[in-house]
């Protein structure tokens, strides 16, 4: 059995989506520290033909604090602000239409614990994209919860019954291959291909968010783009 961890990104690249697809099991790592200024709450889309940063508003936010413990701001008018902004930036997207009442639908979702309301929207973006891999929060799963690192994400892959475990290509100096072999896991390493579509006629924007692919790729063809990767 296959099985990749991550943790809860709102609205993630490309990328994110492959290791979901590769996987039987996805865990959902909220139970892991906060990291300020990485991909959990933030991303990018296209505006005016160049990359803008959109990012969800936090409450006290800490990185001394598990991801599950943070709190969307009660304040519902970044929601509007950031609907508004992807309306009029996509709205000549050759798939707005179909994809903008999912988008609508995630952002307006009426809950304000982060690592819960960021899994709706990998549950709904799974849904339209006919990805069928189980997704569980790993706060869910009885496990070690004094490892760390390498450690405790092998100790997941024992309670899951893994027999491969797939990172995303950016952990590739974090975790020995070795140290798996001897648990009789297969490490493996998702390296996604130089992925290029049409953006309107202008020059191509990689690694955008899962919003941008959407706006202009039909579910078959993002499928396709789902299998552009290697595994290492």
């Amino acid at each position: 059995m296959k099985v990749s961890i991550m943790q809860p990104y709102f609205f993630p690249y490309i990328g994110y989506f492959q290791l979901i697809a590769n996987s039987d099991v996805f865990v959902i790592y909220d139970d892991v520290n906060f990291i300020k200024k990485g991909w959990i709450n933030r991303n990018s889309i296209l505006v005016n033909n160049t990359s803008y940063l959109f990012s969800m508003p936090l409450q006290n936010v800490s990185q001394n604090k598990l991801i599950n413990e943070i709190f969307i701001s009660d304040l519902d008018k970044w929601k509007m602000d950031l609907l508004k902004t992807i309306s009029s930036s996509y709205k000549k997207a050759p798939f707005y239409q179909d994809v903008y009442p999912l988008i609508e639908k995630i952002i307006s979702f009426d809950e304000l614990n982060l690592a819960i309301y960021i899994q709706n929207s990998i549950q709904n973006l799974c849904a339209y994209l006919n990805i069928n891999t189980k997704l569980i929060m790993s706060s869910e799963i009885v496990k070690n919860n004094g490892l760390k690192g390498e450690n405790k994400i092998i100790d997941i892959c024992l309670q899951l019954g893994a027999t491969q475990y797939v990172n995303a290509i950016g952990g590739f100096e974090l975790y020995t291959k070795e140290n798996f072999r001897v648990k009789n896991i297969d490490l493996k390493f998702i390296k996604s291909e130089n992925i290029i579509y049409q953006q309107f006629k202008n020059e191509f924007k990689p690694w955008l968010s899962i919003i941008d692919v959407l706006m202009f790729n039909n579910v078959h063809d993002v499928k396709q783009i789902l299998n552009q990767y290697e595994l290492i």
